[in-house]
């Protein structure tokens, strides 16, 4: 993301991240207290997001779908908080991997997780509606199945009286976002979407200096999640050399999106046979869902979502203004149907592209009998660029913030960096620190903000106790937060205006598949159009309104497990 920075300017970026978290704590009564009066103490995640370890037993919970993404859920959730007492998966080789492990971070699997008694203790299902018949006491789920069963999964567990936590991408298309929405409000059940970085305190107190505005103003965000799936998979012959895989006539690669299919599967009766009630059309469309319209979403959903959310973040959830994109099989030859190149341009709206009152919240107005934000500036707009390609990994995946006065690097979800810009005016201060930037005062009107001269060395401390270590990319705390959420909603003592929310709810992550899937219209273009640039509508992100869709073109391929 860095372009590979030498490690005396990864490490400079990283102390002058440190300096500008310690600036906001000497700014922030809020941030201050989350050193709990000593920066040696590390920031407590619970803390930060607004939640405690609740008393009595931990939410029952059970999981639905074994695979690469449950695995890390498993690895990483906290049995304090959450407590796994079923497993479901329709693949053998799945439900014993999500048991064994993989003996490294983060697929640990539940007998490392919870002790040998783990395989006697969760009892193991193949179909989850016998799951939900059979086992009452559930109070929550923990959705990780392939893209396309999203929907109707959650929906059938939030019927069935069950809290629901799901993988991210919400959905396959919008209109099945919205109606996840609709079934927990008319169940009155928690729903969440796992896009991590909504609790990943890099991200949070990025956040916070970009709001401070020690970035000064944004003009251009560059994401990317660039790997190289080119080399091949290398096997051993009957001479004992290593000579390149041949599958077909064609060498095998190391794409991480077509899996070995494995014989446990292979030779697993019941699931060939019931392949089609599962929804699927073979084995290969079940383990390599991946790569296929009518099973996933492409690199979009899969990763440009994770990005753009952050992007999103970075400029207060603001929902963008267009996308163009561009992108295709530029590279593999094969049955695949998804792209494996993307190139996007978002176009967001700046800080002062809608008019806003005293308080800085943006204005409506009425127009043509819909409500949507009055516009002050329509120039004032925020280009966000996002690529993902297979053939080169030279960067680390990340974000970009560049500002007038400084740039903001996120790499891998584990490190921060920022780098000022040189100031013209500046002149040498000794060991105090004295800047001055424009931010955003009242009624956006400019205002000059000087901080307090701090030593550097003190913010330097400050900062660095408050930074994590190690960082955690958020699944942990994403399910304690939820397991928080389930108790409270279940506490008759809690009146339901008081009621915690998920970080990431139905409405949020909505919006976070919205900008992924309209990028695939704009990519793939709609009823025989081409490549093109969409304008984002209002009436999309209204989850009550099953009409106002980005893709209503995209056909659907019935619910499976009818």
């Amino acid at each position: 993301m860095s372009l590979n920075l030498l490690p005396e300017k990864r490490e400079q970026g990283k102390q002058e991240f440190a300096v500008e978290v310690g600036r906001q704590i000497n700014r922030r009564d809020f941030m201050k207290g989350l050193l709990a009066g000593t920066a040696a103490i590390p920031v407590s995640a619970a803390l930060y997001y607004g939640y405690d370890k609740f008393h009595g037993e931990p939410v029952r919970a059970a999981l639905i779908g074994c695979g690469d993404q449950g695995g890390v859920l498993v690895g990483e959730h906290n049995p304090e908080y959450l407590r796994f007492v079923a497993v479901c998966d329709i693949r053998p080789y799945n439900l014993r991997r999500i048991f064994e492990g993989e003996g490294r971070a983060p697929r640990w699997g539940l007998v490392r997780k919870y002790g040998s008694h783990a395989r006697k203790e969760i009892e193991v299902f193949h179909d989850y509606h016998e799951m939900l018949e059979k086992r009452k006491d559930i109070q929550a789920v923990v959705i990780a199945v392939p893209l396309h069963l999203h929907a109707k999964i959650a929906i059938d567990c939030l019927r069935a009286g069950k809290h629901v936590f799901c993988e991210k991408l919400m959905a396959w298309n919008v209109r099945q976002c919205k109606e996840m929405i609709r079934a927990a409000r008319e169940t009155d059940r928690v729903l969440a979407i796992g896009h991590q970085r909504h609790y990943n305190l890099l991200y949070a107190y990025a956040y916070e200096l970009i709001r401070a505005g020690t970035l000064g103003v944004i003009k251009h965000i560059r994401a990317l999640w660039h790997r190289n799936q080119t080399w091949p998979v290398l096997e051993r012959d009957r001479d004992g050399k290593l000579r390149p895989k041949v599958e077909n006539n064609q060498p095998v690669l190391r794409d991480s999106w077509r899996p070995e299919i494995r014989d446990e599967d292979l030779n697993y009766a019941p699931l060939l046979e019931k392949l089609t009630y599962y929804g699927y059309r073979n084995l290969n469309e079940l383990v390599r869902w991946r790569l296929y319209l009518r099973t996933g979403g492409g690199l979009m959903a899969e990763l440009g979502s994770h990005q753009l959310d952050a992007c999103s973040i970075f400029l207060g959830k603001v929902h963008p203004l267009a996308v163009t994109a561009i992108g295709g099989k530029h590279f593999f030859q094969d049955d695949r149907e998804v792209e494996d190149h993307v190139y996007c341009i978002y176009e967001f709206p700046g800080q002062n592209y809608y008019e806003r009152d005293d308080k800085g919240q943006i204005v409506y107005e009425l127009r043509q009998g819909r409500k949507v934000p009055k516009v002050n500036d329509d120039n004032d707009v925020v280009v966000v660029t996002y690529s993902s390609i297979c053939t080169n990994a030279f960067e680390p995946y990340g974000e970009c913030v560049m500002g007038t006065r400084g740039t903001l690097i996120v790499e891998r979800e584990q490190e921060a960096m920022f780098f000022p810009e040189a100031d013209p005016n500046a002149r040498q201060s000794g060991s105090a620190v004295t800047t001055v930037q424009v931010t955003q005062g009242a009624a956006n009107k400019p205002a000059v903000d000087s901080s307090a001269s701090e030593p550097r060395a003190e913010l330097l401390r400050r900062g660095q106790g408050a930074l994590p270590n190690p960082v955690s990319r958020g699944y942990r705390e994403e399910l304690e937060h939820f397991a928080f959420c389930v108790k409270m909603w279940e506490d008759r003592e809690v009146k339901p205006e008081e009621r915690p929310w998920p970080r990431c709810h139905g409405e949020v992550a909505m919006a976070d598949a919205i900008i992924a899937l309209t990028a695939n219209v704009a990519m793939r273009g709609a009823e025989g159009t081409g490549p093109r640039r969409i304008e984002f509508q209002p009436e999309w992100f209204d989850p009550m309104n099953l009409d106002a869709l980005p893709d209503p073109h995209v056909k659907e391929y019935g619910p499976p497990f009818e």
